[in-house]
């Protein structure tokens, strides 16, 4: 499984979204301003535990957007069941949709498939946080392998703010 180091460059990607268009992490990266990158990897829009948690994201994004950090958001969900979802919860952040796995392979996220020892909504990538500088420094990670245990976005927040003041 992939791994990084902290302070390691995150790696490029390019995927679609939901509403149409190509979102491509270097091309984010060359934006304005010193946005740090918050990219949550879920499950998919059947799963409860990820919609309360997006719909805690959409509600925080007043806070993500006061101190300069981009939610992204991926799964690799059908695209039509993405945008129902996208529409249904008003989200305004970039769905991306990750259909050949190739986020997934590249950043480690962890793979529910059918040698899994227990049955589980059949096969999906599990909930992963990445949080990177704005060059695409990781300065945070957490990958799952369960539904459960995941941290609530107030406790990213945390995460922001401690890593924010100890930034050397």
């Amino acid at each position: 499984m992939t791994t990084f180091k902290l302070n390691q460059d995150a790696p490029d990607f390019t995927l679609p979204t939901v509403s149409g268009e190509t979102f491509s992490f270097s091309d984010t990266l060359k934006e304005e301003g010193e946005n740090w990158n918050l990219i949550v990897y879920f499950r998919g829009s059947w799963c409860p535990a990820c919609m309360s948690e997006l719909d805690e994201f959409q509600n925080s994004r007043d806070y993500f957007d006061k101190h300069n950090i981009r939610l992204i958001t991926v799964t690799h969900d059908d695209k039509e069941a993405l945008e129902k979802m996208v529409e249904e919860h008003d989200f305004t952040f970039p769905v991306l949709i990750d259909e050949n796995l190739e986020f997934l392979s590249s950043y480690g996220v962890h793979y529910h498939d059918e040698q899994a020892p227990y049955e589980d909504h059949g096969t999906h990538g599990e909930p992963a946080y990445f949080l990177t500088d704005d060059q695409g420094k990781v300065l945070y990670q957490q990958r799952q392998t369960s539904p459960f245990g995941r941290p609530h976005p107030n406790e990213i927040r945390k995460i922001v703010k401690y890593i924010r003041s100890n930034l050397k």
